[in-house]
């Protein structure tokens, strides 16, 4: 027994007798390991953590590339329409 099963049992040993006590801390035990079971696919683990946060960093990297592309894209254009403008007026 862990010490909060320790001192649950002895709240209750006090009330219900050493027997009956024990019984309703097992069965707390095992209800709560019950529970744990019915909803270990609902929580994460450490590993699905770790996955989620090496494919947020990987999508931000692809997306800071998209970025840079497109503002040096937008750049090139921009120069290009600026020079089209000035060889268009100075002729």
């Amino acid at each position: 027994m862990v010490v909060s099963e320790i001192t649950l049992y002895n709240v209750l040993k006090s009330k219900y007798g050493e027997h009956d006590a024990q019984t309703i801390v097992e069965g707390i035990k095992q209800t709560v390991k019950e529970e744990l079971a019915n909803k270990k696919d609902l929580l994460a683990s450490k590993e699905d953590i770790y996955k989620l946060q090496l494919d947020m960093e990987r999508s931000f990297r692809d997306n800071l590339k998209w970025n840079i592309g497109l503002i040096v894209g937008l750049f090139i254009s921009l120069l290009g329409s600026i020079t089209g403008i000035l060889k268009f007026m100075l002729h």
